[in-house]
């Protein structure tokens, strides 16, 4: 007879994962705190433990999860390439988790995100670029908002917002080539925009 495994201890990046898989396969509505025990095989209540505040402050660790990028800083030094580094990882980190895109939206930046954004700052002024808070505003914007529209056109969103059965996953958006394109036309009108202010 096998060894039985030991349990996997409950962890905040356990839960994290566990809501975000929900949460993109079956869209943020269907994300309970008693959806999100039975996922991680333990009573709701454990969940308490990792975040006191309940629901409130699993939906502020996934905005901050999904938010958070870091990038390094391009060998030229040359704060456009950085800008477009930023703004692609930002794209990037948003698509993978749709289903938490509302959150993203709509919740300050905290923690680790906000950090993140600090260091965007910085390393853009450092790179030669003179209103470097205000470029990184515009940035996320620009992101926030394609990636939106982005999700919305990809059919997602109607997927997500609980069209699938309770077991059903929902596809993410599958960004195509055109997405792609659309992404990059936009980023460089802004990055040009950028320059001449």
């Amino acid at each position: 007879m096998p060894a039985k495994r030991p349990p996997v201890p409950l962890s905040r990046e356990r839960i994290i994962d566990a809501a975000l898989h929900i949460a993109d396969g079956q869209g943020l509505r269907r994300l309970t705190m008693r959806r999100l025990g039975d996922a991680l095989q333990v009573e709701a209540m454990a969940i308490y433990h990792h975040l006191p505040r309940g629901k409130e402050a699993l939906m502020d660790a996934l905005a901050e999860h999904v938010t958070t990028v870091t990038v390094e800083r391009p060998s030229t030094g040359d704060w456009a390439e950085l800008a477009r580094a930023w703004a692609r990882a930002g794209r990037a980190a948003l698509l993978a988790h749709p289903g938490v895109l509302a959150l993203a939206l709509t919740k300050p930046p905290q923690g680790t995100a906000l950090a993140a954004i600090r260091e965007q700052a910085e390393q853009l002024s450092a790179s030669g670029l003179g209103d470097a808070a205000e470029a990184v505003r515009t940035l996320r914007a620009y992101v926030m908002g394609s990636v939106a529209v982005e999700i919305q056109r990809s059919g997602w969103a109607a997927i997500g917002d609980g069209d699938t059965g309770a077991g059903a996953a929902a596809p993410g958006p599958e960004p195509d080539e055109e997405a792609v394109a659309a992404f990059e036309r936009g980023l460089d009108a802004l990055l040009r925009g950028i320059a001449r202010t």
